[in-house]
């Protein structure tokens, strides 16, 4: 049956693929013994127990002492357990050790069985383990296949697969079989298939990666990122400050003649990126968001967490964007809804109506019922024949 040779082969195992004994022992035994279990019969109670410092296999039949016996295989009576031994009392556990002359066989069979699944399991377990300190990391990777749009990558110096989704590549961009490509590792998961890895480069934590990639003085933290807005394939803003007074966060992201940026802008396909300077103060920083397009004023509703941007007249159609891209990826990167409007519709109330500033109004009620900044135009002030008497 199993011999020595089989002990050792653990023991090897342990040390070569760091599979604790004990457990692996523990679940061979069970192994073993649902097979004993199907090959003389479910109802009989038994035990399989390995003896490594023996290498022997021992199986146990045992039975409860019991007054009446009313199920044979599982019970004694009293009378019968105290003539194998005079001390057995009811309730005591009767053991009697099986013949294995036929079990052989089926004991070597399962012992393979469980050795090749324990050691597939140990291999999928290693494999997620080492992975799962690859996520949220930016990884370069070899195009396998192509599948339907779907992209399949290798992962350097692994056997294991990402998998690249049409959602998850930026739009325009074209791979062959064996592209070295840069990607990012967006989530990690077990299933009964195996470890699944989801691998993108539309995300904007490809973008963050990027920067830390390129630019020393993000990765070191002197420079930080504070929001991406992405549009991917188009344009992505970034907003970022610094804490050191004698840097400037902008240049340095931009870098010699435009060094550092270009090539972050070159491996997400040609995308446009607006640096924008981060402010505490929502006025400046929603009107630095508009960038490239010239800002005139800004007005905010706190309770609304709603903004109105006055911009030049031939600004209108840069702060607003091809398809309102440039002033909806605006507020996503400030999280203000922003309205854009052109100067001169402005002007042209300015005579009849009051000036409101949003921000310094102290009663939050005041425009509590206001949807949008369009019905300000419905307020005008009192001419001097409507003053009520």
């Amino acid at each position: 049956m199993i011999n020595k040779d089989f002990f050792q082969a653990l023991e090897d195992l342990e040390n070569e693929k760091k599979i604790d004994k004990d457990t692996f022992i523990s679940t061979l035994e069970a192994a073993l013994t649902s097979a004993y279990k199907k090959m003389y019969g479910e109802a009989k109670s038994a035990m399989v127990k390995l003896n490594p410092e023996k290498a022997t296999i021992k199986i146990y039949s045992y039975k409860t002492v019991v007054n009446e016996v009313l199920d044979s295989d599982k019970e004694i009576s009293l009378s019968e357990a105290k003539l194998i031994k005079k001390s057995h009392k009811l309730g005591d556990v009767v053991m009697a050790e099986e013949s294995t002359k036929d079990f052989g066989r089926i004991a070597a069979q399962t012992a393979k069985q469980v050795v090749m699944q324990k050691l597939k399991e140990l291999e999928r377990q290693m494999a997620l383990s080492e992975l799962s300190e690859k996520e949220d990391e930016l990884l370069t990777t070899i195009v396998k296949r192509i599948d339907n749009g779907t992209i399949y990558v290798q992962l350097s110096n692994t056997h294991t697969e990402g998998v690249m989704l049409p959602s998850d590549q930026i739009p325009g961009e074209k791979f062959n079989i064996g592209d070295r490509v840069k990607v990012y590792v967006k989530k990690i998961k077990d299933s009964f298939k195996g470890t699944q890895i989801q691998v993108t480069r539309s995300n904007v934590g490809f973008v963050r990666k990027l920067f830390e990639l390129e630019i020393p003085e993000v990765a070191s933290g002197d420079v930080k990122i504070k929001n991406i807005a992405r549009d991917p394939g188009n344009r992505t803003k970034v907003a970022v400050y610094t804490e050191k007074a004698n840097i400037d966060a902008i240049g340095t992201c931009v870098g010699f003649h435009g060094q550092r940026i270009d090539t972050i802008s070159s491996e997400i396909n040609g995308e446009k990126i607006d640096l924008i300077e981060y402010s505490d103060d929502p006025l400046e920083f929603i009107a630095k968001s508009l960038s490239p397009a010239q800002v005139v004023s800004v007005e905010t509703n706190e309770s609304l967490h709603s903004s109105r941007v006055i911009v030049p007249d031939d600004k209108l159609s840069l702060a607003i964007g091809k398809n309102g891209q440039n002033v909806r990826l605006a507020a996503r990167l400030t999280g203000w809804k922003i309205e854009v409007k052109p100067q001169s519709s402005v002007e042209t109330t300015e005579i009849k109506e009051p000036e409101y500033e949003l921000t310094e109004l102290n009663d939050d009620d005041a425009f509590s019922g206001l949807k949008d900044f369009d019905e300000l135009e419905d307020i005008t002030p009192l001419d001097d024949g409507d003053e009520e008497n």
